[in-house]
């Protein structure tokens, strides 16, 4: 958006609310956690106070370096932080920015008409939560410098040279009293900040790792902004149109939209949405605008030009986006989000705005390019179709269900106490683990659901052929919360979903069938945390015999040794090849018991990550994959050759 007016910006434009006391105590309420998750969040805070420089037109280039010594610098080309005597408070600007709690030019003082950030608490909290800080200004004629330690000043602001240009450096050491590591993770950080130079086109983030011996370094620029998004995440996809639509509206100052969309031939919908920068994960009016704007623009052309017939019902939203990637980024001048994490944008002008943006691009869009109208709109039309096959399976289902006499269900164990939040249930590979699994199990919270044979890549598949395989519908009908649009969580009958499969490739297969089955159609189990992954062992050392026998059940090659070399001379191994080999009383003890198994929750860190990985392993495509294996052989362990 841009501001570049007569607009100035100095100490009268920082207005104070209150002191920065709790921080330290509380660093939870202003970051989120000390993880690593908090840790990162001090990178963003920093970084999106140089992203708002560059919303208001005075900066494009930002470099963002992780030092060998643990610390941070974020510099930027923008106007640099005040530096006069803050009215108010009688010490530098810089300094209030850095040492109280909401200080900031976001605050109606003029500093800027769009920001995202934390309403200014950023720089203080930053600050608070590091061992040391540094800042540099440049204002055009001097660089100014100050240090801090855990938020207070250890010197006064001070000239230290000479320059015609203007910008921020700010360099920082996160506390190790503070977090619980200190360990910044590459990728992660990668991921934000390139998804930061697809929002804001023209700037330029130049991201530098200097912790290795080879310091590491990636420009992250976007000419053409959310439309390379766009592409970005298309880019093992299969496009049913080469152009990415792309319109933009505004309403006065205060707000505007970018809209970036595209087709493809896969059965799944990507639309991330974002206002002011932020991911706003849970959606919001803007979404919601565009999800309505879009199936209304859809079933207009459609009747226009005769594709639907007079007989034929409207197209639902879920069937003009079969397929669709699209990138919503809305910059509104007072943004109102609901809850601490801003993830759901409550503005209604922005459903508006949005609306009315696809009625009329969009709409002249398609007007223009009738070759690439019709392929979307045979898309969703097809889509449409499978979906009603899909209501008919779907009310067979229920109405099998309601019958309670469906065959598919019969090989479930079910717990008594199904329904509670710490029920459990084992989906497991083959009829003998599950039978073991059923003996082993704790009957009153643990249900077991063997599956057997390999299941559908619902990757390749649509909703349709979901309801009709026999190998997927026991798991939907023993989770009993439906699935894709129908699915909801409130209806699932158990907290846990514990895939249980053998330490092997035919293993690791399901466990990705399944895993993709639930990212695709049941994606709330994962982002909230229900799905987790059994860790059988792989071997069972022991010595000796009856009242006399010692065992302990390890999980690789290097506790196999140890525990060998622990039990000494006569020391036995038994390497378990799949789950059935373990009798009901092993299987119990080593993987389904609570207080001694281990199970690993499946997170969702990065949706887009996701996306891609399911799209490239499980998707129509040959040559991503062969790619991914080739760059990723070398990591590959406990193969089963």
């Amino acid at each position: 958006m841009e501001n570049k007016k007569d607009t100035t910006y100095d100490e009268s434009q920082i207005q104070v609310l209150e002191g920065l006391e709790a921080v330290r105590k509380r660093p939870g309420m202003y970051i989120g956690s000390v993880s690593q998750a908090g840790l990162h969040h001090l990178i963003y805070e920093i970084v999106d106070n140089s992203i708002d420089e560059a919303l208001a037109g005075y900066c494009d280039r930002i470099l963002v370096d992780l030092n060998a010594d643990g610390s941070v610098t974020v510099e930027d080309n923008g106007r640099g932080i005040p530096v006069g005597i803050h009215p108010q408070q009688g010490i530098p600007t810089v300094e209030v920015v850095l040492t109280i709690l909401h200080a900031g030019g976001k605050f109606g003082g003029g500093g800027y008409k769009v920001s995202g950030g934390l309403h200014g608490v950023g720089s203080s909290v930053v600050n608070a939560l590091s061992e040391r800080l540094e800042v540099e200004v440049s204002n055009g004629e001097h660089v100014y410098y100050q240090s801090y330690e855990r938020g207070k000043p250890t010197c006064k602001l001070k000239i230290i040279g000479d320059t015609d240009k203007t910008g921020t450096k700010i360099t920082f050491m996160p506390d190790a009293e503070i977090f619980e590591t200190l360990d910044y993770d590459y990728e992660i950080l990668l991921k934000r900040l390139r998804e930061q130079a697809f929002l804001n086109k023209g700037v330029r983030i130049i991201f530098t790792d200097r912790r290795v011996a080879e310091p590491k370094s990636v420009e992250l620029y976007a000419e053409g902004g959310i439309k390379e998004f766009v592409q970005y995440i298309n880019k093992n996809k299969d496009a049913i149109h080469d152009e990415v639509v792309y319109f933009e509206a505004k309403r006065g100052d205060d707000m505007e939209v970018e809209v970036a969309m595209q087709y493809t031939t896969a059965y799944s919908e990507t639309i991330l949405s974002f206002a002011n920068n932020i991911h706003t994960v849970d959606g919001g009016m803007h979404e919601t605008g565009f999800k309505s704007g879009l199936t209304r623009v859809l079933n207009d052309y459609a009747r226009k030009y005769k594709l639907l017939k007079e007989k034929d019902a409207n197209l639902m939203g879920e069937d003009t986006r079969e397929g669709l990637t699209a990138v919503i980024s809305v910059k509104v001048a007072e943004a109102q989000f609901e809850g601490q994490t801003k993830t759901k944008l409550g503005n209604s002008g922005a459903r508006t705005l949005v609306e009315s943006a696809l009625n009329d691009k969009l709409s002249a869009f398609l007007e223009e390019n009738p070759k690439i109208a019709r392929a979307i709109i045979e898309k969703t039309i097809s889509a449409s179709r499978a979906r009603e096959a899909a209501r008919k399976a779907r009310e067979a289902t229920r109405k099998s269900s309601a019958a309670n006499n469906s065959s598919l269900l019969g090989k479930l164990a079910r717990c008594t106490d199904e329904g509670a939040d710490y029920a459990e249930l084992f989906i497991v590979e083959g009829d003998s683990a599950g039978g073991s699994a059923k003996q082993g199990r704790h009957r009153r919270y643990q249900a077991v659901l063997p599956l057997w044979g390999k299941m559908l890549n619902v990757e390749k598949s649509r909703i349709d052929k979901v309801y009709s395989n026999e190998k997927l519908l026991p798991i939907i009908q023993a989770l009993g919360a439906g699935i894709g649009e129908d699915f909801d969580v409130n209806n699932l009958k158990y907290g846990k979903i514990i895939i249980m499969a053998d330490a092997d490739v035919d293993g690791s297969h399901i466990r990705t069938l399944l895993l993709t089955f639930f990212f695709r159609y049941m994606r709330p189990l994962i982002e909230q945390g229900h799905v987790y992954i059994a860790q059988p062992p792989l071997f069972k050392v022991f010595k000796g015999k009856n009242k006399d026998l010692v065992e302990r059940f390890v999980f690789d090659e290097d506790e196999r040794d140890r525990a060998i070399a622990e039990l000494g001379k006569g020391a036995k191994v038994q390497r378990y090849k799949g789950l059935g080999e373990m009798d009901p009383e092993e299987l119990k003890e080593t993987t389904m018991d609570p207080e001694k198994r281990t199970i690993l929750r499946v997170d969702l860190e990065d949706a887009i990550a996701a996306d891609q990985i399911f799209t490239i392993l499980m998707g129509e495509k040959v040559e991503p994959r062969r790619e991914f294996i080739e760059q990723n052989a070398q990591y590959a362990t406990n193969l089963d050759i």
